[in-house]
């Protein structure tokens, strides 16, 4: 895919992995259509790079999906590539997790990245072309003990993903996952010991890592599709 003067839609845009492949697309020559839960962070996005349109929005908002494509198309005239990357993490064993908060994980990395994965391929099969990359994790392919709720969000995004890329094949329509392995993002900004202190990695991924990954994967010849893209540190061994 050409990337100059196309449009990217990037959920959880507003941090970490979103953040950095928001930058790169930019970079690339894309307008941008970002969303996140921070309407601070969505108005420094928006003075950043002129051009861009922000909504900062709840993503488990079951409307919310349509409203991007639709702002996307406002503003921008196309959507050709769905970043669906919101996401959350908690976890622990069985006796000490916080039930109310790994089903609201499921909600999010679920539910949400469902609603947008089904808006996004419905709009690029009318528009006859696109790409969803969903992000996904390495332990979308493995499972750790404690970890094993996330673990799960991140298999269903695995299993939604090849069925999806099986449906269109034969279509200039793509789906891919990016399965990062140990990134150092926000999202285990609460842990009082960092997964990376836990693991033993000194030098885990960095955003900016899988945003070049994502870039890749985008600008693929068009009878070439990458469906899924696993990296991790040298240093981590799972």
């Amino acid at each position: 895919m050409e990337l100059a003067n196309r449009t990217a839609l990037i959920t959880g845009a507003t941090a970490g992995i979103g953040l950095a492949c928001a930058e790169a697309l930019h970079a690339a020559g894309m307008r941008l259509v970002v969303t996140g839960r921070r309407p601070e962070r969505i108005a420094e996005l928006e003075a950043r790079w002129p051009g861009t349109v922000g909504l900062a929005a709840d993503i488990t908002d079951p409307a919310l999906p349509q409203r991007l494509i639709d702002l996307a198309l406002e503003h921008t005239g196309r959507c050709d590539v769905v970043l669906n990357n919101a996401g959350i993490m908690t976890g622990g064993t069985f006796d000490t997790i916080d039930i109310e908060l790994a089903c609201r994980m499921v909600r999010v990395n679920v539910e949400a990245a469902y609603r947008m994965a089904y808006t996004a391929l419905r709009h690029f099969q009318r528009a006859g072309e696109g790409h969803l990359i969903n992000t996904t994790s390495v332990l979308g392919t493995k499972v750790r003990k404690g970890a094993e709720a996330y673990c799960g969000t991140k298999f269903a995004i695995e299993a939604l993903s090849e069925g999806l890329r099986q449906e269109v094949a034969r279509t200039k329509v793509r789906v891919s996952c990016v399965e990062p392995g140990l990134t150092k993002t926000e999202l285990a900004r609460d842990a009082p010991v960092q997964p990376e202190q836990v693991q033993g990695v000194e030098h885990p991924l960095q955003p900016v890592d899988v945003a070049r990954a994502v870039v890749f994967m985008l600008q693929q010849p068009e009878y070439v599709t990458i469906p899924r893209l696993l990296m991790l540190s040298t240093e981590q061994e799972v």
